[in-house]
């Protein structure tokens, strides 16, 4: 249950930053492309480098605290970020083609999944 919260909490966080982020793009750059969702995944997949790296290297942090950050602050800020460490795991095992295949996977299948939705939706109501 503790790690439940962990999660829990760090998302509240990281969805809060994400909607902070949102309104003061959209103020500064206007409605015409997708800069806040651009600004939040490349924030967030560099934050998720920089304490993944900190966290197995230099401080040998609990699970506990890479549940709340890597998992809850950061996957809440963006989901992105945590399909970029698990592209980076695969990659740095030595596992480069199945991390290319991941990547297409999950970046073609996402996209698929929307728009499939979006046609469920279309064709039943």
């Amino acid at each position: 249950m503790t790690h439940f919260l962990l999660v829990a909490l760090g998302g509240a966080i990281g969805s809060g930053l994400r909607h902070l982020v949102n309104v003061a793009t959209l103020k500064a750059l206007g409605p015409g492309l997708p800069w806040a969702t651009l600004a939040v995944n490349l924030a967030g997949s560099f934050a998720m480098g920089v304490f993944i790296e900190l966290l197995a290297r230099r401080f040998g942090g609990s699970n506990e605290l890479r549940l709340f950050v890597a998992t809850g602050i950061l996957g809440g800020f963006t989901t992105f970020s945590a399909f970029s460490l698990d592209f980076a795991t695969l990659w740095q095992r030595g596992d480069t083609l199945v991390a290319a295949g991941y990547a297409a996977a999950s970046v073609v299948g996402a996209l698929a999944a929307i728009f499939l939705g979006m046609w469920v939706v279309r064709a039943t109501l």
